[in-house]
């Protein structure tokens, strides 16, 4: 999986800022995230990943290992060990972190279907139903 900065093709297989974001932001956003806060997470995770698939966990500090421990709470981010033997017999385990690709685009799919339903919200969806005079629906000639 490459990642890149630019909106392009997307989840597909390309992860971008945007994307990331969305998935962020609607996966964290009970907590009233701002865009330019999950904005900057965003860009800030994907800094550690560059063009890799996974990263090892001893780059990260404290705080970054908590923000990852957060996304990877809300499905974002998984970890993955590996356990290997060392010459004098000792066992040695690395730790990984790895986006969850499937994850990241049912979110980022889930917020664009939040943002096009607000987008295509009508000034009539505001009012009550029994206001069409009974109706189930209201009259056909308005748009």
């Amino acid at each position: 999986m490459a990642i890149k900065t630019k909106t392009g093709r997307g989840v597909a297989g390309t992860l971008t800022v945007d994307d990331l974001t969305r998935a962020i932001k609607n996966s964290i956003d009970r907590a009233g995230m701002k865009d330019d806060e999950a904005r900057a997470m965003a860009q800030h995770v994907l800094n550690f990943f560059g063009y890799s698939e996974r990263i090892i966990d001893n780059v990260l500090e404290p705080e970054d290992r908590d923000a990852f421990y957060m996304l990877e709470d809300s499905g974002i981010l998984t970890t993955e060990r590996e356990e290997t033997t060392l010459y004098d017999g000792r066992e040695w385990r690395i730790h990984y972190w790895m986006f969850r690709k499937e994850r990241i685009a049912e979110l980022v799919r889930a917020q664009k279907e939040k943002e096009a339903l607000e987008r295509d919200a009508t000034v009539y969806d505001q009012f009550p139903e029994d206001l069409w005079g009974g109706r189930k629906e209201k009259p056909k000639n308005l748009p």
